[in-house]
């Protein structure tokens, strides 16, 4: 029998990932696939858009924007669905004073990968997402911008398959 090798958590310790913020989150297809969008060939930041979405992404996209109706004070603040990964800046807002509790950044992952998994018929995710919690302005512009330039810089993408 193998033993398998024990995953590495990746969430700060004693943090609240439910409190109001800002979260940069990549989420990776599995086996880094690329079934959600192409990118085209040359792409610049400067054109109007050089991401193609194939079905899959679609899904992605649909259900990015659907984050906000789910979960009232939450909003995908910008995004990016390259091929075989996604980017996205995930907001929590304050409650505005109700009872509700806020969902944790973990439940909107997981409720978004599972309908697009439901919708698709298949599973093309793997297990757990990158996050980092935003902690200033300055930080927020970084991710901003990485998120806007990504598709430009594809070819040299560290989640790119021929790297």
């Amino acid at each position: 029998m193998v033993a398998q090798k024990a995953r590495k958590p990746n969430r700060l310790p004693e943090y609240d990932y439910a409190q109001p913020g800002a979260y940069f989150i990549t989420i990776c297809t599995l086996n880094r696939q690329c079934v959600l969008s192409q990118i085209s060939v040359g792409a610049t930041c400067g054109r109007p858009d050089p991401v193609i979405l194939l079905r899959a992404g679609e899904i992605v996209e649909r259900e990015l924007n659907r984050i906000g109706e789910i979960y009232e004070n939450v909003a995908v603040d910008s995004y990016v669905i390259m091929p075989n990964h996604i980017h996205m800046i995930l907001y929590i807002r304050e409650d505005g004073g109700r009872p509700q509790v806020a969902p944790t950044i973990s439940r909107v992952v997981k409720q978004m990968k599972g309908t697009v998994t439901k919708k698709l018929g298949r599973a093309i995710w793997q297990k757990g997402f990158y996050d980092h919690v935003i902690r200033d302005a300055q930080d927020y512009l970084v991710k901003r911008k990485y998120i806007e330039e990504n598709p430009a810089k594809w070819a040299l993408d560290e989640y790119h398959m021929d790297r």
